[in-house]
């Protein structure tokens, strides 16, 4: 299998490629290539390329680029938003969403947010890995994490949110009426707006969402509220849920 890398750069047939020190670790230590070796280069704007191994030293290496493979391609404009779990399940989440196909990556701190401190850098390099392993022409970002509050201050009204609910409509009578009710997933998301400019999944952290934050998010127009069975998952595993139905729904698994 020929190794697929991210270049920070411009890729043109015929020029040189800089390769990281990272990157000749990752070639010469861990896959074993040498100088003449096959490569794949994209870098998130131009494509993918073919490439040639033509220097690994030390702390650093090039790459003679050559045909492209791949033109780029358009791609969901999905975003994750999620309360920070453990480690384990923090880079779960990250490497599974990024093999989904999603385009940003952003933590939330939630009231019940129980987490020690990402380490934002090992999340960005997680996820061009997975990127580059599961043969995505884009790497997407991980954001520094931001309070919900701060994050519905600000909200774009333009793009749909949606609130993946795991107590469904228990809680509605103490709110005076069914305020944006919670339906299964796919019957939420096939009855949207398509016009959307753009759609984010919203997940909690293992503790839920306080009632309040249930009933703030269900009383905003751009929030779809929706449940994801009738089983309580784990907050990776309804994470990844979510965007496996959202992209069976409106995303480019339909095309696939």
């Amino acid at each position: 299998m020929i190794p697929r890398l991210y270049i920070d750069g411009p890729l043109h047939s015929g020029l040189p490629a800089p390769l990281s020190a990272e990157q000749v670790h990752y070639l010469k230590n861990v896959l074993r290539r040498g100088e003449g070796d096959e490569l794949r280069l994209f870098n998130g704007r131009d494509g993918e390329f073919a490439a040639t191994i033509v220097e690994l030293k030390k702390k650093m290496g090039a790459a003679q680029v050559g045909e492209q493979t791949r033109e780029q391609e358009a791609e969901p404009d999905l975003t994750l938003y999620f309360a920070p779990v453990k480690r384990g399940a923090l880079e779960f989440i990250v490497q599974k969403a990024v093999e989904v196909g999603v385009a940003r990556l952003q933590p939330v701190i939630t009231e019940r947010t129980v987490a020690p401190k990402l380490n934002i850098y090992r999340l960005q390099a997680i996820a061009t890995e997975a990127a580059e392993q599961c043969g995505r022409l884009t790497v997407p970002s991980v954001g520094e994490p931001i309070k919900l509050a701060k994050l519905l201050e600000n909200w774009p009204g333009h793009r749909r949110l949606l609130f993946c609910d795991e107590a469904g409509d228990d809680e509605h009578e103490e709110w005076g009426g069914r305020v944006g009710r919670a339906r299964p997933m796919l019957e939420a998301l096939k009855s949207a707006d398509s016009n959307s400019d753009g759609w984010s999944v919203l997940t909690g952290p293992e503790g839920g969402f306080s009632p309040g934050e249930r009933q703030d998010l269900r009383t905003k127009s751009y929030v779809t509220p929706a449940t994801l069975g009738p089983r309580i998952l784990r907050a990776d595993t309804a994470a990844i849920a979510a965007l496996v139905l959202w992209q069976a729904a409106l995303g480019d698994w339909r095309k696939s």
